[in-house]
């Protein structure tokens, strides 16, 4: 790289870092002007209640909430997949 490339280089980088700090200075400039920029309230977590039951699970989110039931003597269909498939490789009560 000869020095004339380097330096036009140096020149460009410092137009481009400079046009990023100033546009970022006078953006928080313009909205503390305007009052857009205030501190906004924290939102204190609401307490979310257990459920009574262990079979309910219970989501909230600050849009939605959800509560899911499982049947109490619940298998997960992975489960059944992997008894029926290991029940082909097993002999069974027969031997």
């Amino acid at each position: 790289m000869h020095v004339n490339t380097l330096l036009k280089w140096n020149k460009r980088m410092a137009i481009v870092y400079a046009t990023g700090v100033w546009t970022m200075i006078g953006t928080f400039i313009f909205y503390k002007y305007t009052g857009r920029y205030e501190d906004m309230p924290v939102k204190k977590e609401e307490e979310v209640p257990l459920p009574e039951d262990k079979t309910q699970l219970l989501f909230l989110t600050e849009h939605s909430k959800v509560v899911m039931v499982y049947s109490k003597d619940f298998v997960p269909y992975t489960t059944r997949i992997y008894n029926f498939i290991s029940s082909f490789d097993n002999p069974g009560r027969d031997k």
